[in-house]
Parts: structure tokens; sequence; C-alpha cells
């Protein structure tokens, strides 16, 4: 199969599909390194195909417009709302989720140590967009001040833990407690 195939297109057309409009496409993703395909459909958000077709439910259903953070997902290397982002849009590109995170050999990644450590969840609902806002962060920082990580995860949401607990453990991760601020 191709990359992307077209299937199951509209002769009649209608008011929700309009004649020759693609109702469905098989697709090729590349999640968490691993090659993947399915059938989508246009509309269809990636939080959705992540959660229902793969299984990946590390990713939060919660907003679903783009200001809570806890379905952030990396999409090359930025943290991106997977509720407000079309799968379609990202076929092409490298995704990971939370499930990618921990280190080949399955020990966790070090943020997410520096979460346990520094008692980082509570409840643990936005912990997985927290991590993966924080890794886009690390990724392209590896030494951020406290100001960029503030800045880093403004995006995301934390209800019961607060922010002090989370933020100390992205430093722990970086290696920069030094108490910068910009």
């Amino acid at each position: 199969m191709s990359q992307q195939e077209e299937i199951d297109i509209s002769q009649q057309g209608s008011e929700s599909n309009p004649k020759g409009a693609i109702s469905k496409l098989i697709a090729t993703f590349l999640i968490n390194g691993k090659q993947r395909e399915a059938i989508v459909q246009p509309h269809l958000l990636l939080l959705d195909l992540l959660r229902d077709t793969f299984r990946l439910t590390g990713a939060k259903r919660a907003c679903a417009e783009g200001n809570c953070g806890s379905c952030t997902v990396l999409i090359d290397g930025k943290a991106t709302c997977s509720c407000i982002t079309l799968a379609i849009s990202v076929r092409d590109k490298n995704i990971k989720t939370i499930e990618g995170l921990a280190l080949q050999d399955g020990s966790l990644h070090p943020l997410q140590q520096a979460f346990v450590d520094h008692a980082a969840a509570q409840c643990g609902f936005c912990t997985s967009g927290m991590l993966m806002s924080a890794s886009a962060l690390l990724d392209q920082n590896p030494r951020p001040s406290l100001d960029q990580i503030k800045r880093a995860l403004s995006g995301n949401i934390c209800r019961c833990t607060g922010y002090v607990k989370i933020m100390e453990a992205v430093q722990a991760a970086s290696g920069s407690n030094s108490g910068e601020t910009s």
C-alpha cells in the first residue's frame, strides 16, 4: 500500500461529503520510532488516532481546545496539543508520545524519574503533557533557566500538584538548579 492511498471516495456527494471529496485515507505515521498505518478520515484528530486507533492513552482528553496541555505530544520535537491537530497533517512527521519517552532499556527517562523524586504529580492527569513539554524544552536547551522552564510549561495546566514541584523536577532533570531566572 502507498503511504497515502485514497479509499471510499464519494461518487454521489452529500452536504457533509461533497462529490469527489475524500472520506477516508490510508496513512502511515511514525509514532515512537515505529511506522504505523491506519485508515483515517480527514477530520480525525491526532488525539483520537493515538488513543482510539493505536491505544496510546497517555495523552489525555480534557479541554478539546488546546488550552490545558494534557494532550501534549511531540511533533518533530515540538510540543503540540494533539486535541486540535488533524492526524492527517502529521502523517510524514515524527510523533512522540509519553509511551515513547522511557529509555530503550525500559527504565524511566530522567524527567520521569525527577517527577517521582520531587513528588511532582498527584492525580497524574496533567503529568504526561507536562513531561512532553519539558522533554521538548530539554531536547532544545539542556540547561534552561527557571524562566525558560516556566515559558515551556505555560501551555500546561495542573490543578492539584501546583507548579513549584514540577519546576523543581524539570530543574533537577536538567541539572540547572542554579536559581537563574533568565
